[in-house]
């Protein structure tokens, strides 16, 4: 059975449950029974995130098999999480995330139910997460069983193995070896040499910056767009990534065609039109968003920006990475400030930047379709929101290409596969993975006021169906990975921070080549 299925299925369940429990309820005080799960899992988004959609999902899937969820929501702190599983008596405990800060909020609950319990499997999941850091971070820190639990399909299986008397000391001695063999290649990784910083920015993305013609953009400054039309956005969606989120994985609209899935993800699309269609009519989510645009230089291995052409006025610098781990085929070590015209170039150059959502109103959304027990709608009218936002940062980035004087036409394809001339990195990503830069963003932008944006302790969004980032327009611009970075590096970039060393080297730890010890 496919996920969506289980989902649907799950809805049919829960309706009858919840008009039948008052009966239940009733028999049961009668006979002075009580109804028996298979176990008690306590879920959590951790501290300083908002994404989950994921556990969600998890949570349906297990209720389905007849296992006691009890789901704490988001930005949860590790004491509640702790102090509920204790309360319940539950059997185990599954932590959800989506940013990169996350894993160290889940290393922190590792590290305190190694100190005070409750001593029960700890289940780690979402997109940031993987196995080996699992096995790297921390699983070391707690000594009774930690397991990744790649997607909801997995779930079941992962949580009968820990809770069986007969399969529990196999599954947990299977994990274990697996993840000493994770340990043991990330040591091995580390090991690989990567180019002294000073080398690596002596090695940049060469460009012949007094032959390049730079166009400037329309305007200077900042542009609200208050009330963005949702049915425009529609046009600019990339639905491969929805079907990734119900685990059927193929490409749009290829997958219509696949054997196995086809049918089913034709079902899915089917039902995700009709509540597109509905959230669109009817406004039931509105999308709102602020860009704009300023002369910029390279200052070094900073970007800063300044109020206006004739202003020395620096409005903000944003201090960037560069690559130090060798390609074959290739001696430029990037960064983004490769992209930005130096400050001696004598050209005139500019960064843009944006940040919108089209998450306003999706929590009453949510909630009157939980209130009608229908997690199949839920979990999907978000999934939407998520598509609408990244939509309409595809769509704006449309609009600022033509402002920039760009007058290339593109198919929708064309456009999925990102075609055009210049990128939109986001902070917190592989070209920039500090999220603490988010907050100088933000600023600039004036997002919380002017677009609704804001950020948590951790630099995730809110609304969590957001997306920001920068723009950069050169010609040879493209996404790439900064991937590891040495001691010396984030030295020179917690100076430039204005941080201390610990504190970059926290934000940044699943960038580390290195043990901070």
């Amino acid at each position: 059975m496919f996920l969506p299925q289980v989902v649907k299925s799950a809805r049919v369940m829960k309706q009858a449950v919840a008009y039948l429990t008052p009966f239940m309820e009733e028999e049961q005080r009668e006979s002075g029974t009580a109804d028996e799960s298979r176990g008690r899992i306590v879920t959590a988004t951790v501290k300083g995130d908002v994404h989950d959609i994921g556990k969600n999902i998890v949570g349906v899937v297990l209720r389905c098999n007849n296992f006691d969820v009890i789901d704490l929501g988001v930005m949860v702190p590790l004491e509640d999480i702790l102090e509920t599983a204790v309360r319940e008596k539950a059997n185990l405990i599954g932590l959800s995330g989506l940013i990169t800060p996350s894993l160290g909020q889940m290393e922190q609950v590792a590290r305190a139910m190694q100190r005070q319990g409750p001593r029960v499997p700890l289940l780690i999941g979402g997109a940031t997460t993987s196995s080996r850091h699992t096995a790297v971070k921390i699983a070391p820190e707690y000594e009774s069983p930690v397991v990744h639990v790649l997607d909801a399909s997995r779930a079941v299986g992962v949580v009968e193995s820990l809770m069986s008397e007969t399969t529990r000391e196999s599954f947990v001695e299977a994990n274990r070896v697996e993840q000493e063999r994770d340990r043991q290649a990330f040591a091995e990784r580390q090991q690989k040499a990567l180019v002294p910083f000073q080398d690596a920015c002596q090695n940049p993305v060469v460009t012949d910056w007094k032959n390049l013609p730079l166009e400037s953009p329309a305007f200077v400054g900042l542009r609200t767009i208050d009330d963005q039309s949702l049915e425009e956005l529609v046009e600019f969606i990339d639905w491969s990534p929805f079907f990734q989120t119900w685990e059927l994985r193929g490409k749009y609209p290829a997958i219509f065609d696949d054997p196995v899935l086809g049918e089913q993800a034709r079902e899915l699309f089917d039902d995700a039109r009709e509540l597109l269609d509905q959230i669109v009519s009817e406004g039931l989510l509105t999308a709102r968003g602020v860009y704009g645009f300023w002369p910029a230089v390279a200052d070094g291995q900073d970007i800063v920006l300044f109020s206006g052409l004739e202003s020395d006025e620096e409005l903000v610098r944003f201090p960037m990475l560069r690559q130090q781990w060798q390609r074959r085929g290739q001696t430029e070590y990037r960064s983004l400030v490769d992209y930005v015209a130096p400050r001696d170039s004598g050209q005139v150059d500019h960064v843009g930047a944006f940040a919108v959502t089209a998450g306003e109103g999706i929590d009453s959304l949510v909630e009157r379709f939980e209130s009608e027990h229908d997690d199949y709608r839920s979990i999907m009218a978000k999934a939407l929101a998520d598509r609408l936002a990244e939509a309409f940062a595809e769509c704006l980035h449309a609009r600022v290409r033509r402002e920039w004087g760009d007058r290339e036409e593109l198919d929708h394809e064309e456009l999925i596969a990102e075609k055009y001339r210049g990128i939109r990195p986001a902070f917190g990503y592989p070209a920039c993975p500090d999220h603490v830069l988010k907050g100088r963003l933000f600023e600039l932008l004036e997002a919380e006021t002017r677009a609704g944006i804001r950020l948590t302790e951790t630099y995730a969004m809110l609304p969590a169906a957001a997306v920001s980032g920068l723009y950069f327009h050169h010609p040879a611009a493209r996404y790439f990975s900064i991937d590891r970075v040495t001691r010396d590096q984030v030295e020179d970039y917690a100076g430039r921070l204005g941080v201390s060393l610990s504190e970059a080297e926290r934000w940044l730890a699943p960038n580390l080549g290195y043990d901070p010890g």
